[in-house]
């Protein structure tokens, strides 16, 4: 009987892997709500987020284009993150940034999971993202606190930031 549940199992992850592996990534993702370090919040960065926008490429490596606040200017940011032999994983920055995408299941959101090695210290964050701008369906929002929990982030630390349509570029 373990042997059958645990046949199951493993398919099931592979399933999922597989369909993961496949699942076009591409377009335009709206934060939900997120959660960081400690000492990230503490600058208040995330408290107004902006879309991001992936575009998977030819050799599957993902290229990301994040907007952010920086001294009350709008800059962007274009990041190349090579795909790793696991579905849902990539690298940059010669390892220094690690990002994993896992689909919330019974949902249409994913978990986007980013490490950042810099500095000689470690940033953490995750983000529900999804396609559209809407709130966070509930049963994302409960597969994302197991999720968290798993990283070590306390649950309390999750928030909801203002969802802004965009801003320009400072030149």
């Amino acid at each position: 009987m373990k042997a059958l549940l645990l046949t199951a199992v493993l398919g099931l992850v592979a399933a999922l892997s597989l369909a993961l592996e496949h699942q076009d990534l591409s377009g335009t993702w709206y934060v939900k709500a997120m959660v960081t370090d400690k000492d990230l919040q503490k600058e208040n960065k995330f408290q107004k987020v902006f879309p991001v926008r992936v575009t998977i490429l030819d050799d599957r490596d993902m290229e990301v284009t994040i907007t952010f606040m920086k001294e009350d200017k709008c800059h962007q940011k274009t990041i190349l993150m090579q795909k790793t032999d696991e579905p849902g994983k990539y690298t940059g920055y010669e390892g220094r940034k690690f990002l994993q995408v896992q689909k919330l299941l019974g949902t249409d959101d994913f978990v986007f999971y980013c490490e950042d090695r810099s500095h000689g210290r470690l940033h953490r964050m995750a983000k529900i993202m999804g396609r559209s701008s809407v709130t966070a369906d509930p049963r994302a929002l409960e597969e994302f606190k197991k999720f968290v929990q798993r990283k070590g982030f306390p649950e309390g630390a999750i928030f909801m930031p203002t969802q802004t349509e965009s801003c320009a570029p400072a030149q």
